[in-house]
């Protein structure tokens, strides 16, 4: 082989690294830019290998809904509460913004509340929304059979991410301000089918893509 063609093939392999780092720069930029929003909002708990448990409960008219029937056709966000957490009632106001905001995107805000029935929250679920109607689903769990056996919630406000095929994405503890941008952007990361690869265990990003997060967890 001549040393014009030695030069001619080390040059295409140089060029072909070059084009491949260029590349993996890219797509790293792209993970980072995907998982701001989720490094910020520190959630208790993200990842992509827990299923949503399925269950029944009675709406506001009495009415049983199956969560599994609300699932193929967007995100659902599930959102834990009862009328003794004042942290949750500040937070409805803005969860119910959220939801008038996400509801054109076909994102399903259900609330799971362990007071007795609709009479028992009647009072402060109106002086908390300004004397609105709730644009989100209400279901109630009395009995704690959903909120505290299949989730193993015991403290107000607590909210899950799930997506559209039943995988819990991510859980956030304690109130927060759901008409942030990076609520909304948290929500559309979910909806697409790749989003951001960080896990979170107790607050820490996790896994072998934790660094994605980089200086925004300093």
């Amino acid at each position: 082989m001549r040393w014009g063609q030695l030069a001619q093939i080390a040059f295409i392999m140089a060029a072909s690294l070059g084009a491949y780092s260029f590349v993996r720069a890219g797509q790293a930029d792209h993970r980072r830019a995907a998982c701001a929003s989720l490094c910020q909002l520190r959630p208790a708990y993200a990842g992509r290998n827990r299923s949503v448990p399925d269950f029944e409960l009675p709406d506001l008219e009495g009415r049983p809904v199956r969560f599994s029937s609300l699932l193929g056709s967007g995100p659902v966000v599930l959102n834990f509460w009862t009328k003794s957490c004042k942290p949750c009632l500040r937070e409805l106001p803005s969860l119910a913004e959220f939801a008038r905001l996400v509801a054109q995107d076909g994102v399903k805000v259900v609330t799971l509340c362990t007071d007795s029935g609709p009479e028992a929250i009647a009072a402060d679920l109106a002086a908390a929304l300004g004397g609105r109607e709730p644009p989100f689903a209400i279901l109630f769990d009395p009995d704690y059979e959903v909120v505290t056996d299949l989730f193993g919630t015991t403290l107000y406000p607590e909210t899950w991410f799930i997506d559209d095929r039943g995988i819990i994405r991510l859980r956030i503890d304690g109130a927060r301000d759901w008409t942030s941008p990076i609520a909304l952007e948290v929500i559309e990361m979910i909806g697409r089918p790749l989003g951001c690869p960080v896990d979170f265990f107790r607050g820490q990003p996790r896994g072998p893509h934790a660094g994605l997060c980089g200086d925004m967890w300093l």
